[in-house]
């Protein structure tokens, strides 16, 4: 069924932009990743316009983070304090996020940067996680007990503040930073967030692992809301018929995501992210190096 798309001016299958949205929810609940760093590469592979992409995928992750919030509130494994205190953050990256994407489309080179930051950013977090989720599965096998390393240069920063959930008593100087880091990239890149600040949570701020999906989904839903809310208004690239299908299939998604999840081990929903986000990078770096079959594009002037 095809169904056409006024903002992004494209006809898609309905039924595609649904299974996408299902297969981005199921992940969304299994990692604690908004998705949007797998969805908006995929819009883009499907022929969707890159600014049209990036602030429409935003509605989605908003939809299916809160549907795996709920999930993770009843058993508990949200963190709300730290969640607002990165929030904090977020929502100050985001603002300034939307002002670099307003600024890049003016200049039209909004495309090239949105695709090159993917390819770098996932490149390098993909790399990074594959490895040490290798080694960690490699030490279980040996009967090593991971430690975790309790104090570091974070510890000895001011501005302390007692996380009781996470069992943490650290400054609250590295989330809000993790937090503006999250927001600028959920404007630039229309992602969540998740696949850079899981990472950070874990190894930067020592979060455990049970605790750290609920809460990267809490931060996600308000910083990915606020930067639609700012596409919307500024760069008017928010396609509601693309959102609503995609909406739908990722709130059915997240929450299959979620019991899928529960009965993993945590080295192995890592390796499984860490290969999902190298895949991604290698057809998107594919994209940009191979020469288009059309050299040429046509497009009004000022980007709408």
């Amino acid at each position: 069924m095809q169904i056409y798309l006024p903002i992004a001016e494209v006809s898609v299958n309905a039924y595609l932009l649904l299974g996408l949205g299902g297969l981005v929810g199921i992940l969304s609940g299994m990692f604690g990743v908004g998705g949007g760093f797998l969805m908006t590469p995929l819009l883009f592979f499907i022929g969707i316009p890159p600014a049209v992409a990036v602030a429409t995928e935003a509605n989605q992750i908003v939809a299916s983070s809160f549907s795996g919030v709920l999930a993770h509130l009843k058993r508990k494994t949200v963190d709300l304090r730290m969640g607002c205190v990165l929030l904090v953050g977020g929502l100050i990256g985001a603002a300034l996020g939307v002002v670099v994407f307003n600024y890049l489309k003016a200049l039209g080179q909004v495309d090239l940067l949105v695709k090159l930051c993917y390819v770098v950013f996932l490149g390098v977090i993909g790399g990074l996680m594959f490895i040490e989720s290798l080694n960690a599965i490699r030490n279980t096998k040996k009967g090593k007990v991971p430690t975790r390393k309790k104090h570091n240069w974070i510890h000895k920063l001011p501005f302390k503040m007692r996380f009781r959930v996470s069992g943490l008593y650290i400054s609250v100087i590295p989330p809000v930073l993790v937090g503006l880091c999250v927001g600028v990239l959920a404007a630039i890149m229309g992602v969540g967030g998740g696949f850079i600040m899981v990472p950070a949570m874990i190894y930067l701020l020592g979060m455990p692992t049970k605790v750290v999906v609920g809460t990267s989904l809490f931060q996600i839903i308000f910083v990915t809301a606020f930067t639609t809310m700012l596409h919307a208004t500024t760069n008017f690239t928010v396609d509601v018929v693309l959102a609503v299908l995609l909406l739908v299939g990722g709130v059915i998604g997240a929450q299959i995501g979620t019991r899928i999840g529960v009965k993993m081990k945590a080295e192995q929903l890592r390796i499984l992210l860490a290969i999902m986000v190298l895949a991604v990078c290698g057809k998107l770096a594919f994209d940009l190096l191979v020469m288009p079959s059309e050299l040429y594009s046509v497009g009004a002037v000022g980007g709408h």
